[in-house]
């Protein structure tokens, strides 16, 4: 954790977790572990204005989460985003976990890929001004080259940028919710993909087509 009388390092992990797989899991490790973070928050998304399709029920996802990621040192499942009516965006999560950690050194964690969407969020500016960037990134990209590709897809200077941005290293996984999805609906196996706490909830509540 961080050094005594320095800042809270908080890091912030929100996502649908449609559901959680090891993927999720290995990446709110690498960050616990790579950015000496004091407390980590996982936030369920409540309605995801960004995605075309419907969710599971809130109540299931929060489940799976808390299945998840609830073994991890110094990790809560928050439910915040699930409570606030309409959209949830990412700048009201920080601005209330501001005010729960006044004077705290925020991070927040996201994949390359959203990096890039980033200009697309509701106040993403001001976003950037509340945290630092903490990239899940797999191969040799260093900041400075990711925030050239942010400053590109933002029409903004790269100057100043790397420094808003901490690369997260990740080995090879290429598991994602939409695949476990997927073989639910096959009627395939799931244990390699999701921790066998979701794959048993996921089978009582014969979610995601599970018959």
């Amino acid at each position: 954790m961080g050094e005594p009388g320095a800042a809270e390092r908080i890091g912030v992990f929100g996502g649908a977790f449609d559901p959680p797989h090891w993927a999720h899991v290995a990446l709110a490790r690498a960050a616990l572990e790579q950015l000496d973070l004091d407390r980590l928050y996982v936030f369920p998304t409540g309605h995801a204005w960004h995605k075309a399709r419907v969710l599971a029920p809130a109540e299931h996802r929060w489940r799976m989460a808390e299945a998840a990621f609830g073994g991890l040192p110094r990790t809560q499942v928050d439910a915040e985003e699930l409570q606030r009516s309409g959209p949830s965006y990412t700048i009201d999560t920080l601005e209330a976990l501001q005010r729960r950690h006044p004077g705290g050194r925020i991070f927040l964690i996201i994949g390359s890929d959203q990096l890039e969407q980033l200009p697309t969020w509701h106040r993403w500016r001001e976003l950037l001004d509340r945290c630092t960037l903490a990239v899940a990134q797999r191969g040799a990209s260093s900041s400075q080259a990711l925030a050239q590709r942010l400053a590109e897809a933002a029409g903004l200077p790269a100057e100043g940028l790397a420094q808003r941005i901490h690369i997260l290293r990740l080995p090879d996984m290429p598991w994602s919710s939409t695949e476990v999805r997927r073989r639910i609906r096959r009627g395939e196996p799931i244990l390699e993909l999701v921790p066998p706490a979701v794959a048993g909830y996921i089978e009582r509540h014969h979610l995601y087509g599970n018959s």
